[in-house]
């Protein structure tokens, strides 16, 4: 006898869409939203990479160092099993990993990075390597960005100079862990160099001299080393990048950008059409990819090295709204790129400081102390769609299916946080799924994993008791499964507003 096992993620949210599928809110009269959604189990389907977990973001490079840091690190891996952590600042100098002697030589110091990159490695993650920042004595001038740790943003004083440090660095690496090892690497030029993390005028060309001096040192040492940029904000310069490699015969294994759907919509399009907050970061991509696919390298891999809401408010990074937000970008753009990586996994992050507050609108998937957010959840949930994505009958709705026949789908409306929402009712009709089976329901939304509203609800202490952060972390616990019948092939839900429900069927 075939056995089918189903599981569904809903994503309630009181949005519906209309005729283009832009988000649309729900009229005054409207008291409550349905919704009947029709899944063939047996569809033909499409390969559906889990690329929206292969990497998260995470702060600077001596983080990796902490305690806290590594803890939350094992807990995000345990509930998604990413592969890459990419972070800032390898190179700067509270690494000590240049300084000159008396005569001008340079003095190389690999203490820290071997710490670094060692707690990567012993907890089952390579690193995303970031080439980044300037060391003081490097430096052609003092430029600082304006993070609290202060990085030096300035190109160097001597290429010869910085050619020799990528050199030892990268063989420092290879002689360290092997070239096998490292040739699983990515090896990344800067950050957002047309923004404020870089000094040199006019930025791209002065950008493109530093990659390519990095470029070749890397290949100069293993050409099984993989290097890519521009990883600039606003998804700009991809196609000039591709260009200029070409052109100029400069190794690029990849490229890479940026963009946060509070970007502003004329540095992405100088167009300046209208896009919502919620749609651009799927615009973003949309526009990347077409620029590869018109470009000189059709074929070479999109890494979207960072990504999120980027508003720093409680009410988006902290809340329950990032289970719909989340899903909804998956579903739309995921699939134009090789890696999709959410920015940051952990607020064990200081570019604004040492945190103040456990919940503040940092952009990691868990709190300080340790306290998983309604995000982690989100992750969580979503790392159970299956390998191969199934046609949707709507746009909301995201349909999947594993290698074992267990069908997975997302499903989710729209509503910005601190708008009004209703309940939502979604009726699945279950083609190839036997009849009398039972659904185990698993959720996420204000009654399940929303430690923000639990941290309120103690009176929102700014420095929470032992006692406090223990409740919690039982606070995140979304709970057992709620098992409910399939009844005539079809399975009915209620979610309240930003809900998200894993629907198991076996």
């Amino acid at each position: 006898m075939c056995r089918v096992r189903v599981l569904y993620i809903a994503a309630a949210v009181v949005t519906i869409c209309g005729p283009l599928g832009r988000p649309q809110q729900p009229t005054s009269s409207q008291s409550a939203l349905r919704e009947e959604i029709t899944v063939d189990a047996y569809a033909t389907s499409t390969p559906f990479p889990h690329v929206w977990e292969e990497m998260f973001g995470s702060g600077r490079a001596n983080l990796a160092m902490r305690a806290d840091y590594q803890s939350d690190l094992r807990l995000v891996k345990s509930v998604t099993d990413f592969h890459f952590v990419r972070f800032h600042g390898i190179l700067g100098d509270e690494n000590g990993v240049y300084s000159e002697d008396a005569q001008g030589r340079p003095v190389y110091n690999w203490s820290y990075v071997d710490r670094i990159y060692d707690a990567l490695l012993s907890n089952g993650v390579r690193p995303f390597v970031e080439i980044s920042f300037m060391p003081k004595q490097l430096a052609a001038r003092p430029d600082l960005m304006g993070f609290w740790y202060l990085p030096i943003v300035s190109p160097p004083a001597d290429y010869s100079k910085w050619d020799a440090l990528i050199t030892a660095f990268a063989r420092h690496l290879v002689d360290r862990y092997g070239i096998d090892e490292v040739a699983k690497w990515y090896f990344e030029v800067w950050n957002e160099p047309n923004g404020g993390f870089w000094t040199g005028r006019p930025a791209e060309k002065t950008y493109f001299e530093l990659y390519d001096h990095t470029a070749r040192a890397l290949k100069a040492v293993n050409t099984r080393l993989r290097v890519g940029g521009p990883a600039t904000a606003e998804a700009a310069w991809v196609g000039d990048t591709i260009a200029h490699a070409v052109r100029d015969d400069v190794p690029l294994d990849f490229v890479s950008t940026h963009v946060y759907s509070n970007d502003p919509v004329t540095g992405v399009f100088p167009d300046g059409r209208a896009i919502a907050p919620g749609e651009m970061v799927c615009a973003a991509v949309d526009k990347v990819h077409q620029e590869i696919l018109n470009s000189a390298r059709p074929d070479i891999p999109l890494i979207w090295s960072e990504y999120g809401p980027g508003d720093n408010r409680q009410s988006y990074t902290d809340s329950i709204y990032m289970g719909p937000w989340l899903a909804q970008t998956i579903s739309k753009c995921a699939a134009e790129t090789t890696m999709l990586s959410y920015w940051t996994f952990s607020d064990v992050f200081e570019e604004q400081g040492v945190i103040k507050t456990p919940y503040y609108g940092g952009f990691g998937l868990v709190a300080e102390d340790g306290i998983p957010k309604p995000s982690y959840d989100a992750f969580m949930l979503l790392h159970e769609l299956g390998d191969q994505r199934l046609p949707a009958p709507v746009d909301e709705a995201l349909v999947t299916r594993r290698a074992d026949g267990t069908l997975v789908i997302a499903t989710w409306n729209w509503v910005e946080p601190n708008a009004a929402g209703h309940n939502k009712t979604i009726t699945f009709e279950l083609k190839g799924v036997p009849d009398g089976a039972y659904a185990a329901i698993r959720r996420v939304d204000r009654e399940h994993g929303d430690t923000l509203a639990a941290w309120k609800a103690m009176g929102s202490p700014k420095y929470p008791t032992r006692q406090q952060v223990e409740a919690l972390q039982r606070a995140a616990d979304i709970g057992p499964a709620q098992d409910v019948p399939v009844r005539d092939h079809h399975l009915t839900l209620v979610l309240p507003p930003m809900g998200l429900a894993v629907v198991e069927i076996q």
